[in-house]
């Protein structure tokens, strides 16, 4: 839905800047470096932990917990090259993932190394303590604090990739909204775009979680108790989190650019023209921004309820937004304009 827009829109200039090529060399080659770097070191202490300390510990070792009793184990030497062999294989798993699903699948890659190292190394170690000066592998000591404590750090390094890909977004880039498409409105002229995008699966998950969450509680009012309640929880994270996302409006006047979600328009974000530094419009799958919804990704912030053309906001501070809306080049025109405007 589009009202008041009037005018050609004007082609897109090509920005003017510096060639950022060497620049883009250096962080892929730094980027391969810290990878190599990081899948070395866990395959270092995979191999290194249990032999740095094998004058201490029984052969063979615990390795598997029924509870707090240990009731598996493998010798000294399988407990090494296991996990190390699992590493080897998440490694070459990596690299088929980034050599045919490209660049926009790096983020994910590291966000999956990060956790899948950090929870090998944590489990390791967890391990070699628990066997540390024991006489036989039936009396290793039991595992509890140990495993919350891995698997929290393994979740903060798998988030971490994600987060500074958000962080540095796409990178600089000298285009401003005077280059960009921009409509010919008339001075004095005011013009309001609207667009408005709906995903009719995550609607539907929503009313279905919605459902069962409905049910559980009823089911726990009428004395099923703990059970329901636990299946409560889940159900209405899911119906609250797809019904946010199922649909998404851009509007675009003279205060800016304005994104609402949801059934209810909330929560919403808003740009005032003085916030943006250029829009466009720029087609997206959610293969390269990691899924549907609301996702963080080297590529900025992406609203992806479905795949085409999305329109993308750079502002002057912070990584760029795009929502996945219809018509969105008139959009990123009259933003360019009002954000010109308010400029000149």
């Amino acid at each position: 839905m589009n009202d008041g827009v009037n005018g050609d829109r004007q082609g897109a200039g090509a920005g003017a800047g510096a060639d950022g090529t060497g620049s883009t060399d250096t962080a892929k080659w730094a980027s391969r470096a810290a990878t190599a770097l990081w899948a070395a070191t866990v395959a270092v202490l995979l191999l290194a932990l249990p032999w740095a300390a094998h004058g201490r510990l029984p052969d063979p070792l615990a390795t598997h917990w029924d509870g707090r009793t240990a009731d598996g184990s493998m010798s000294l030497t399988a407990s090494a090259a296991f996990p190390a062999a699992c590493w080897a294989v998440a490694l070459a798993a990596a690299a088929v993932a980034r050599r045919w699903a490209g660049a926009p699948a790096r983020t994910w890659v590291g966000a999956g190394l990060g956790f899948g190292g950090v929870l090998l190394v944590g489990a390791q170690a967890a391990i070699v303590h628990a066997n540390l000066d024991r006489p036989d592998w039936q009396h290793a000591r039991p595992l509890g604090p140990e495993v919350a404590a891995v698997l929290v750090a393994a979740v903060a390094a798998g988030l971490l990739g994600p987060w500074l890909a958000h962080r540095r977004g796409r990178g600089p880039r000298p285009a401003t909204a005077a280059d960009g498409p921009r409509l010919d409105l008339p001075e004095g002229q005011r013009a309001v775009w609207l667009s408005r995008t709906v995903n009719p699966w995550l609607g539907l998950l929503a009313a279905a979680s919605g459902l069962g969450a409905a049910g559980s509680a009823l089911a726990a009012l009428g004395g099923l108790g703990g059970p329901a309640w636990a299946l409560f929880a889940p159900c209405a994270v899911v119906a609250v989190a797809a019904a946010g996302c199922s649909s998404v409006q851009a509007r675009v006047t003279e205060r800016g650019l304005d994104v609402t979600f949801g059934p209810f328009g909330w929560p919403a974000r808003h740009w005032s023209p003085a916030d943006v530094a250029a829009a466009r419009m720029e087609r997206r799958t959610p293969a390269q921004v990691g899924g549907w919804g609301y996702r963080l990704s080297g590529l900025g912030t992406t609203v992806m309820l479905r795949r085409g053309e999305c329109l993308v906001v750079r502002p002057h501070r912070g990584v760029e937004f795009a929502v996945s809306v219809d018509d969105a080049e008139r959009g990123a025109a009259l933003l360019n304009t009002v954000a010109a405007r308010r400029a000149g």
